[in-house]
C-alpha cells in the first residue's frame, strides 16, 4: 500500500514540474517573440543614436522601393541607411509593419535583398559576402530589422532592448 502511495506521490510531483516547465517555455515563448508598444519613433531614435554613419548615407523612401521592391506608405515607420559606396554592402534597415503578416513580407524582402547582394560581391569580395553572411535579421512583433556591417551584432542588441 505504501509503495502505492509513494508511486502516487511521485506521478503528482511529476505532473506539476512538467506543468511549470510548460508554463516557464510558453512565458518565455511570449517575452521572446512579442512585439512592442513604443512608438517607431523611439526606437528608431535609440537604434539611430548607436549607428556609426561615417561611411552611410540615409536613403530616403524611394531607397526602400528601389532596394527591396516595397512601398514605406504601407508601413507604420521606415528607417533605411545604406552604404555611400556601391564598393560595400552595409546597410541597416528598420520597418514597423502595420500588421504581423506585412512583418513576414518584409522579412522574404530582406533575405531576397540579402541573397542579391550575396551574388553581387560573390567572386570578388569576399569580405563584402562575410559581412552578408554575418547580417542580422530580426523579426518582433511588428518591427523587422535588418543590419549588415561588422557591428551587426551590436546594432541588433541595441534593437532588441530598444523594444
Amino acid at each position: 500500500m505504501t509503495d502505492k502511495i509513494k508511486n502516487l506521490k511521485k506521478t503528482v510531483v511529476i505532473k506539476y514540474a512538467l506543468v511549470a516547465v510548460i508554463v516557464v517555455y510558453v512565458a518565455l515563448l511570449l517575452i521572446f517573440t512579442s512585439g512592442s508598444t513604443k512608438s517607431f519613433a523611439a526606437v528608431e531614435k535609440k537604434v539611430e543614436v548607436s549607428l556609426d554613419t561615417k561611411a552611410m548615407k540615409k536613403a530616403g523612401v524611394q531607397g526602400l522601393k528601389r532596394y527591396y521592391g516595397l512601398n514605406s506608405a504601407d508601413y507604420e515607420g521606415v528607417m533605411l541607411y545604406t552604404a555611400e559606396s556601391s564598393m560595400s554592402a552595409q546597410e541597416i534597415l528598420l520597418v514597423k509593419t502595420k500588421t504581423t503578416e506585412q512583418a513576414e513580407e518584409v522579412k522574404a524582402a530582406v533575405e531576397q535583398r540579402r541573397a542579391n547582394r550575396r551574388n553581387d560581391f560573390d567572386g570578388y569580395a569576399p569580405d563584402q559576402v562575410q559581412l552578408l553572411d554575418e547580417a542580422q535579421i530580426s523579426v518582433r512583433g511588428k518591427f523587422v530589422f535588418y543590419a549588415v556591417s561588422p557591428k551587426a551584432e551590436t546594432y541588433k542588441s541595441v534593437f532588441s532592448k530598444s523594444l
